[in-house]
């Protein structure tokens, strides 16, 4: 191992930042850190987690960067105002981005998987690690949500998996041009769609990202990647989907309403594969999985055999509880193509849809408004209620002119059952308020770790 180093990262508790954290202090390096929303006095079970594993955390006020040898992380958006920031510089700390760190480690790995993509990034990631896992390969994983099948009474953050092996699974970020630093041996590639960058921009990041890896895994089924790399000239490229030309091809698909099951079909043989998550989109990710698993030289049938014990990600479709014959859900989905797969996973069953929507920014819904609007006109029912709250804000400079409204005007116009309720407390009252036996109450939303907290709230009043 390389000589252990000092790092400070600001804003440890963010979804990127802790498993890489957790990473660097289970290699032996120093790590401190701080958070504003622990200076705020929020979560503090996470952080209390992070003290325990051997990270000191200080108020972000500068006063944890002490020394020139200290390695500020940071995300690129952090200002120089904020103290932490403001004292490495004072002091000439080198400063790095979560990403550049990040590729920094993966790239020095003899054997990577990189899975980038609009949709299904940590799911995937997660099939991915427990295969290598479960296979005995003992991978280092960095995923941006918690792998139920890696957490424990110990380790109830785990979105993180350090292993003693010679390859490196990570989930890459397209939203930040972060994706463009990584140099993988197998890109797994799900899907490419409007979220956070004009599709332009998209296009030439995710073509760059497939040619420089050994070799690519993507998805046939989705028109816009299969469009861009169809006829890109990749050596050895692996295509899934549900589509007769697909190399991994799902078929007979069965769905429950907490499970999937389907054929695959790979160089003329079949398998049956089953899944404890549920959806189309799941079998889908289970694909990409499977071919990125056998693209580092894995047999399809071991590959299909790990998957099985698969337990899913935290805030990734994830049953809360039932009371009164009302189920509340917990779910991540935060752009079109995420709640999309959401709500045809609901809908494949009986019952009335609850939504709740708590947008994760005002840039985002400036960007996907629109696509937000159609999406949720073409699968709202008509006695589905949706709810938004304002957007997510923790503070900054950011422009906030498109608010909710954005969404939540055009979708009553045309007499679907659209609310905006701009406090979140008040969305709990709301959907007590609305919810009978038989309905599906499901909570939406990322950036903001208080969501489940605020499910199981509303499980509990029902």
């Amino acid at each position: 191992m390389t000589a252990s180093k000092s790092y400070f990262f600001c804003g440890i508790g963010g979804s990127g930042m802790l498993p890489l954290a957790t990473i660097l202090a289970e290699q032996g390096h120093q790590v401190a850190g701080s958070d504003r929303s622990m200076d705020q006095g929020r979560h503090d079970a996470k952080f209390d987690w992070l003290k325990a594993r051997g990270m000191a955390l200080f108020p972000q006020d500068g006063s944890g960067v002490t020394s020139a040898d200290q390695i500020l992380v940071a995300s690129a958006a952090v200002e120089r105002t904020v103290p932490d920031v403001a004292r490495a510089e004072e002091l000439g700390c080198e400063r790095m981005t979560r990403a550049e760190l990040l590729s920094t480690l993966f790239n020095a790995t003899p054997t990577s998987i990189a899975i980038g993509g609009t949709s299904g990034k940590s799911t995937v990631t997660g099939m991915i690690g427990w295969i290598a896992h479960d296979l005995g390969l003992s991978p280092t994983v960095m995923n941006g949500a918690v792998m139920k099948n890696f957490a424990d009474a110990d380790a109830p953050f785990a979105s993180a998996l350090v292993g003693k092996g010679e390859l490196f699974i990570s989930e890459v970020d397209e939203s930040d041009r972060s994706i463009s630093l990584f140099r993988p041996t197998v890109a797994v590639i799900n899907n490419i769609s409007h979220d956070h960058r004009p599709m332009e921009e998209l296009r030439e990041l995710f073509l760059d990202f497939a040619k420089v890896a050994t070799r690519a895994v993507y998805n046939a089924d989705d028109a816009e990647t299969a469009a861009l790399l169809d006829g890109a000239g990749l050596p050895d490229a692996i295509r899934f989907g549900f589509g007769e030309t697909s190399d991994f091809r799902a078929s007979d698909l069965v769905e429950e309403p907490l499970s999937v099951r389907f054929t695959l079909t790979a160089f003329g043989q079949s398998h049956a594969v089953m899944l404890r998550v549920p959806g189309k989109h799941n079998a889908a990710n289970a694909l990409a999985a499977i071919a990125a698993a056998y693209a580092i030289g894995i047999s399809v049938a071991d590959a299909v055999r790990a998957i099985a014990g698969y337990a899913g990600i935290k805030r990734r479709f994830e049953i809360v509880g039932t009371m009164n014959d009302i189920t509340v859900i917990d779910d991540f989905g935060h752009n079109p193509d995420k709640i999309a797969a959401t709500m045809k996973t609901l809908k494949a069953f009986p019952g009335r849809l609850l939504l709740f929507f708590q947008p994760h920014g005002y840039g985002p819904l400036r960007v996907m408004g629109d696509e937000l609007t159609s999406m949720f006109k073409g699968l709202l029912g008509p006695d589905d209620v949706l709810i938004f709250s304002d957007p997510c804000y923790f503070g900054g400079t950011v422009d906030r002119s498109v608010g909710s409204e954005a969404v939540i005007d055009p979708l009553k116009a045309d007499g679907f059952k659209a609310e905006l309720v701009p406090e979140r407390e008040s969305v709990g009252d709301r959907l007590v308020e609305l919810a009978r036996p038989g309905d599906r109450i499901v909570i939406m939303g990322a950036r903001d770790d208080s969501l489940p907290l605020f499910a199981a709230d509303v499980l509990a009043r029902l």
